[in-house]
Parts: structure tokens; sequence; C-alpha cells
């Protein structure tokens, strides 16, 4: 979906239709004096393919966008209000992506627990990256470890945003919202527009319960000199609550190495500061509710993992804490060996590998020959 275009302009040497004497109209603008433009929200209309990637990349959301938005015109018509609506959107959305959640959070986890053996493997074949790499590959193949499975949700959540934003910031702003309440080629009258014939919104963005925010603009507390950034307290939140999620998935570690990337990893979720100035608020009550469902998730999965000690303390709640569903560490899979009765072999501990022990050499005695041929 996007807004539809404005009506195109009359072609040069067309004949000007003559104005029609309205004794109610207002005095027209001073001559000579261009007239200051006022925006106004448009329509909205289905997004048609060109040859601009822009174009295409909005077609190709259309059913993902007018999915989203029938979602949360149901939830506004029952509850009235476009905040309300939107968590319970955001809500619906990270149900239906449990699963794949579920196995990005187990897959990190069970790579945070065979890292003492990647680690082996990189002492031991240091130097040689192409025997590093397969070995490692060798190490996940074996352990039942998929990377596709902790890539493939981070990548999804990065994609649902640009829908979610349309959403937000252009279906809460347009006074005409018919096109995208068809379901199944039918017309849903869910929504009634407050003021029909009028450029007000058919949703009114207004969130009453947050000082009445308006959901489809930036929420702006106040702006610091720097550059007119406008400070957010939606985005502060925010990237206060991706910072403990981010802490409660790093593993505790005294390596410098990986210490240096965990800090790197900390410091991306303050960005949503700086996004805050120029997003819309509503998209940051989505996000809200996203993490704080992301961090139930994991509290569940994997305990307060990293997140204690905290400023040098941790509270009593936190110790010796178990995951209501942990998860089971990597077991190596048997492998048959060469012949016909495929004895299995027996998997080596994580100790055994990390000790430098990953594929010990076979020990060859010293065979004594009690005479030589002449």
């Amino acid at each position: 979906m996007a807004p539809c275009p404005l009506p195109a302009p009359t072609p040069a040497g067309a004949p000007t239709p003559a104005p029609t004497a309205d004794p109610n109209a207002t005095p027209g603008p001073t001559p000579g004096v261009a007239p200051a433009a006022t925006p106004h929200p448009l329509p909205l209309c289905p997004a048609v393919p060109s040859a601009n990637p822009v174009d295409l990349l909005a077609f190709a959301f259309n059913p993902i966008f007018q999915t989203m938005f029938l979602a949360l015109a149901v939830f506004y018509s029952f509850f009235g209000d476009v905040g309300i609506a939107i968590i319970l959107l955001t809500l619906l959305i990270k149900t239906l992506l449990i699963p794949l959640f579920r196995a990005q959070i187990v897959s990190q986890r069970r790579m945070q627990m065979i890292q003492p053996e990647v680690r082996a493997i990189q002492q031991k074949f240091k130097g040689n990256r192409a025997k590093i790499s397969e070995e490692t590959m060798r190490l996940y193949k074996e352990r039942g470890v998929s990377l596709g499975s902790g890539c493939l949700p981070a990548f999804l959540q990065l994609f649902l945003l640009i829908p979610i934003y349309s959403v937000i910031s252009q279906g809460l702003a347009a006074p005409d919202i018919s096109s995208a309440l068809q379901f199944l080629g039918q017309p849903l009258d869910i929504v009634v527009c407050q003021a029909p014939g009028t450029l007000q919104p058919c949703i009114d963005p207004t969130i009453s319960w947050l000082g009445n925010l308006d959901a489809h603009i930036p929420e702006v507390l106040f702006r610091l000199p720097i550059m007119d950034f406008g400070l957010s307290g939606l985005a502060l939140i925010a990237a206060a609550l991706q910072l403990v999620q981010t802490r409660m998935m790093m593993p505790s570690t005294t390596d410098p190495q990986a210490r240096a990337q965990q800090r790197i990893f900390m410091i991306l979720p303050l960005f949503s500061i700086i996004y805050g100035s120029f997003l819309p608020a509503g998209l940051f009550l989505y996000w809200i509710v996203f993490t704080v469902y992301s961090i139930v998730q994991q509290y569940l999965i994997v305990g307060w993992g990293s997140l204690f000690p905290l400023f040098g303390r941790t509270p009593g709640f936190a110790k010796d804490h178990t995951p209501r569903f942990p998860v089971e560490p990597p077991v190596a899979k048997p492998r048959a060996t060469s012949g016909d009765s495929r004895q299995e072999e027996p998997s080596r501990s994580p100790t055994d590998r990390a000790a430098g022990t990953i594929k010990p050499a076979r020990q060859r005695g010293r065979t004594s020959r009690r005479g030589r041929r002449r």
C-alpha cells in the first residue's frame, strides 16, 4: 500500500476551466505572494509495480501490509484505542513466530556451549584458516547446530519492520482506507471514518493513556542543539530493553577478544535513541512490546543468562536459577566406521576437545624384528 498520487496537473496550453463563484468563499491569497504549502494526508492505494525498485518493494509488501492493517483495524474497532490495537497486533505477530524465535534462542545457546571446542580447534590449527573453517563446520554438523536457525529469525525481525512502519506512518494518517479494508474481495466496514469527506484520518492516531500521544508522528520530548536532535521517551525505553535482551544472551567469558565483541553488541541498541528523532511513536510502542515478549521467551529458555551481576550485584532471585525449559547440551551424533559391522564411534566430551585431544593421533609402538634379510 502507498499514498494515492495527487491529480495530474493541467497540460500546458489546455484551457483552464473558469472558477465558479462562491459567495461563502474566503478571500484568496494576495496577488504576487506565493501561498504556503499545506501538507495533508492522502488516501491509501495499492502499490503498483514499475521500474523503480522502491515501487517493486512496496508492491511485494502489499499482502503483508494489508494483513497487518486489517488486524490493526479489527483490534481498533473492538477497543477504540490505537495504542491497545498496536500492542495486540504485536502480541499476535510474536505468538505466531514463537517456533522460529525459540529455534534461534536454542541455536545461540548451543553454539555458546561448544565454544570451548571451537577455541580448541582454532588453537590446534592456528594459521590454517581453511582447516579451521572445515573442522568448525564439521563440529557444528556433528553437534546438530544449525547456523540458519539463528540467522533467519533475526532477518525476519527486520523484514517485518518495513510493513509495520507503513501501517503506522501511512495507514494511521489516511483519510480513506477503503482499499486496505478488503478481505477476499469484499469490503469490510469495521472502521467508520470520523469525518467523511474531510482530511481527518479514519483511525484516530491519538494514544490517550500516553498523554494524547500521536502514534503516526515522532514523539519528541525536547530537542537538543546538536544537529536538531529530538529525544524520545519511548526510544529510551526501547533502547534500555534491548540492552537487557542483548546482555541476557551473552555468554560469560574472560577472553579479551570475545569481551570486545560483546561491547560492540552492547552499543548497537543505543542507535534506537537516534531513530526516535524521526520514526513514528507507534513504531517504538511496537518495538517495546516486541522486545518485552522476547525477554520473557529468553527467560523461560535460558534464564537470566549473563544479565547479572549488574553493577557488581546479583539479586537473590537470580542466584542458582534454573530455566523452565532449559536447553540440552548438544550431543555428538554417532558416526559409522568403515566396514559392514558399522560400529558406533564413542563421542568425545567437550572437556577432552578443549584440552587439545580433538583427534588424537594413533600411537604407534616400535616393532622389533629378530633379523634382517641380507
